[in-house]
């Protein structure tokens, strides 16, 4: 069989960093480092200039942890009380609800963080929950450069801004992919973390099984259960309760009725949404978009093709597959990307890769700069480099990737 031509590689050293990823990634880091002091200190960010608290995410947080610390946490599922409390808090009104509608582990957290003065918990969390997102960018580079690329990553911007957790989904997913080949306990247990947000958990059990990755299934599973446990000895069975009856509702708010305007998520769903196809239009683009991820997630995990690779598409399939997709969640974007740049590292850049992540960097600053929903255009194309990456072994002869998979 003829050889393929391989793809054209940028002209540079392996291994070394190419100057114009190195460029690019500290001049952002730059703007996003100058822009947060810049906005605290004009009342753009926390606070205003009246000493009026700025509605964001982050409020619902700190109000679920109040609740709990005066022992009513059931209550923080709760709309309005929550929203009184936001409002008590902020001095100020704001239309629509900040609402708590994560499972009741997440709820240690938030009591936490409630301890702190708003801002201090604000800051402290931002600050604290970047640390294991920082140490797992580094990781999967494989050098320091990793941290570089990690706070360069624009969606920094957005999650920093709201206060929200992108930087913990990130790190636990992250965590999951990096340590399963060799640590896999440490990695089920990541992944058991992850239940904190359990639409970014469901494609994990498939490609687990699919690739009889055992003891990460298991060790995942007894983490889940085990936060759960505690959750309910701390908490009661009536967070539990409240926490199902609550749920439905949001649902139907968000993907239903579109409480959060359609822009905001970047979904296929919500994109369908945004341009005025009806809900059950959306779903059928969303599922036959899952299914398609699903079969080809197993097909990649069951095959040859390097980790890295497999690594970098599931990352990317967890968020192709959820319809609940804000910018911040985002921030799991930066792990496809992250092994992408390990094996341009170690293998050379092909001509097109980084000019296409600079592509998909941009459509994000262009999402926080003008509210234009180009999230999913960006998930796209860094799984379009993904595939490409992998193209060698999709290319080959049947017989060729069965002698391949017994070695």
């Amino acid at each position: 069989m003829a050889e393929s031509t391989p793809a054209p590689r940028m002209p540079s050293t392996h291994g070394t960093v190419p100057s114009s990823l190195f460029n690019t990634c500290f001049a952002l880091c730059v703007m996003i480092a100058a822009f947060f002091p810049a906005a605290y200190f004009s009342g753009n960010w926390i606070w205003d200039h009246a000493g009026r608290g700025i509605p964001t995410d982050f409020v619902n947080v700190w109000a679920a942890g109040r609740l709990v610390l005066e022992g009513h946490p059931a209550l923080a599922y709760d709309w309005d009380i929550q929203k009184h409390l936001e409002l008590a808090l902020l001095k100020q009104d704001f239309s629509g609800y900040f609402a708590w509608h994560y499972p009741p582990p997440f709820l240690f957290i938030a009591m936490l963080l409630a301890h702190l003065p708003y801002s201090a918990a604000f800051v402290g969390w931002v600050s604290l929950s970047l640390i294991p997102y920082l140490a797992v960018m580094r990781a999967i580079v494989g050098r320091p450069f990793g941290l570089l690329l990690a706070l360069a990553f624009p969606v920094v911007l957005n999650n920093v801004l709201v206060g929200q957790n992108g930087f913990l989904t990130a790190a636990l997913i992250g965590g999951t992919l990096y340590l399963l080949p060799t640590r896999p306990v440490l990695s089920g247990i990541c992944l058991g973390l992850l239940t904190y947000k359990p639409q970014y958990g469901l494609l994990f059990p498939i490609v687990l099984i699919a690739a009889a990755q055992w003891t990460v299934f298991c060790s995942a599973a007894v983490t889940a259960v085990a936060v759960a446990f505690a959750s309910w000895i701390a908490f009661g069975t009536e967070s539990w309760q409240a926490f199902f009856h609550w749920m439905p509702m949001f649902s139907h708010a968000f993907l239903a009725e579109g409480k959060a305007p359609w822009w905001k998520m970047q979904s296929l769903f919500a994109l369908v949404r945004f341009f005025g196809g009806s809900e059950q239009l959306a779903w059928i683009f969303h599922w036959v978009l899952s299914a398609v991820v699903a079969v080809t997630l197993i097909t990649i995990w069951r095959s040859p093709v390097r980790y890295a690779l497999k690594a970098a598409a599931l990352a990317l399939g967890t968020l192709l597959t959820t319809p609940y997709l804000f910018m911040y969640d985002m921030m799991v974007l930066a792990i496809p990307v992250a092994w992408l740049v390990r094996l341009g590292l170690a293998h050379g850049f092909r001509a097109y890769e980084l000019p296409m992540l600079a592509v998909a960097g941009t459509f994000v600053l262009v999402f926080i700069v003008s509210g234009i929903p180009l999230g999913f255009a960006a998930s796209l194309i860094v799984g379009a480099l993904v595939l490409c990456r992998a193209g060698p072994w999709w290319r080959q002869a049947p017989g060729l990737r069965l002698a391949a998979a017994a070695t």
